[in-house]
């Protein structure tokens, strides 16, 4: 495989996606390990979203975070994850994740003082929906306010780059329903937004590259090989952001260290 420049906006590796005019990129990223993202840039990384966020169904309770961040940290960059919470076993096990929260209440947390108002996130990704396709919670509208979380995101901290993640398979067939008509509406903000010039990278959980069906402790959570892959793609994400050029040094914060192990 050849390694592809992001050059025309976004990250994306499902055909469904890639027919929509999102860019695709390929996986061949294992040369790039001992590259820094960057420049060498501190990344203070803030995973956002609910259950699978937060790790739950993993061994360890780190679900992606750890092979995450060891990957970053191989690439020569500073990382400190950063949240008001803490879950998992790893050192630096700080995330923004909140079990059975739907986008707006993600969001609400978001900008809670506790959270990317404190932390001035250089780096977030966001992986939430998945209990509004579960509850059948206004499906409709789960762009809107995807959107409106991602924007509210990056008023709080303006350096930050955005990572979106479209929403992982799910064993229940009507819940997959919601789930692939969120997706849908996800690679629409995405369009919208980059075409507005904001540092958004889409990537997509919902591939071959992502969890399968197999990769599930239950219908919905990732078992520890799923969170695995998840921690590719998030890791193929940033490299996206770093080819683009928009990884920037995160905004001082007193007391926050580059390393946060």
């Amino acid at each position: 495989m050849v390694y592809l420049p992001v050059n025309t906006l976004l990250l994306a590796l499902a055909a469904p996606l890639a027919n929509q005019g999102i860019a695709t990129n390929s996986f061949n990223l294992a040369a790039r390990a001992t590259h820094q993202l960057g420049g060498g840039v501190p990344l203070r990384v803030m995973p956002l979203g609910a259950s699978i966020t937060y790790g739950q169904a993993s061994t360890d309770g780190n679900g992606y975070r750890e092979d995450l961040r060891a990957q970053l940290v191989a690439a020569g960059n500073p990382v400190n994850m950063v949240g008001s919470r803490q879950h998992g076993k790893m050192r630096d096990n700080d995330v923004e994740g909140w079990p059975g929260f739907r986008i707006e209440q993600v969001r609400a947390k978001a900008l809670a003082s506790a959270s990317v108002p404190k932390w001035k996130p250089n780096v977030v990704l966001i992986n939430a929906g998945t209990n509004d396709a579960a509850q059948n919670f206004s499906v409709g509208t789960a762009g809107a306010r995807m959107e409106r979380l991602i924007r509210d995101v990056l008023a709080a901290s303006p350096r930050a780059v955005i990572v979106l993640s479209t929403l992982l398979v799910n064993k229940k067939p009507a819940t997959e329903v919601n789930v692939l008509a969120i997706n849908r509406q996800y690679g629409d903000i995405a369009r919208k937004l980059r075409a507005e010039g904001k540092h958004l990278v889409l990537v997509d959980m919902h591939s071959d590259n992502g969890p399968t069906l197999a990769d599930l402790s239950d219908s919905t959570h990732p078992n520890d090989l799923g969170y695995s892959k998840m921690a590719n793609i998030w890791f193929a994400g940033i490299v996206a952001a770093s080819d683009a050029g928009w990884l920037q040094a995160p905004e001082f914060v007193p007391g926050v260290p580059d390393d946060g192990a």
